[in-house]
C-alpha cells in the first residue's frame, strides 16, 4: 500500500544515490529483509503522522528494525546532511 509520505520511484532515483553517499559504513553481515526504500518510507510514515513507532502499519517493515536504523541515521547525521544536500541542490 502507498502512503502518501512515500517517496515515488522518480523520487527515489534521485535520492537514492544521495542516500548511499551519506549512509555511515557499516559491516554488512546478512543481507536486510526490508529494501532501503521501504524503510526510508517507514521513516518518513512516522515523521509525517508523529505517532508511535509500535503503530507503524504492517505492511511497513518492523517498527523495531526501522526505529533502529532511524537512530543510528540520526547519531550519524544523516538527516542533517541529506537535507544540506538537497537545499544546495534545489538553490
Amino acid at each position: 500500500m502507498a502512503y502518501s509520505s512515500d517517496l515515488t520511484d522518480a523520487e527515489w532515483e534521485i535520492f537514492e544515490p544521495l542516500l548511499q553517499e551519506i549512509l555511515p559504513t557499516k559491516k554488512q553481515t546478512r543481507p536486510t529483509n526490508p529494501t532501503l526504500p521501504e524503510i526510508f518510507n517507514g521513516i518518513l510514515y512516522q515523521l509525517k503522522n508523529g505517532w508511535n513507532w509500535q503503530d507503524l502499519p504492517k505492511d511497513l517493515p518492523p517498527y523495531s528494525t526501522v526505529y533502529w536504523h532511524y537512530k543510528q541515521w540520526r547519531a550519524a547525521g544523516v538527516f542533517e546532511e541529506l537535507m544540506s544536500v538537497l537545499l544546495r541542490t534545489c538553490a
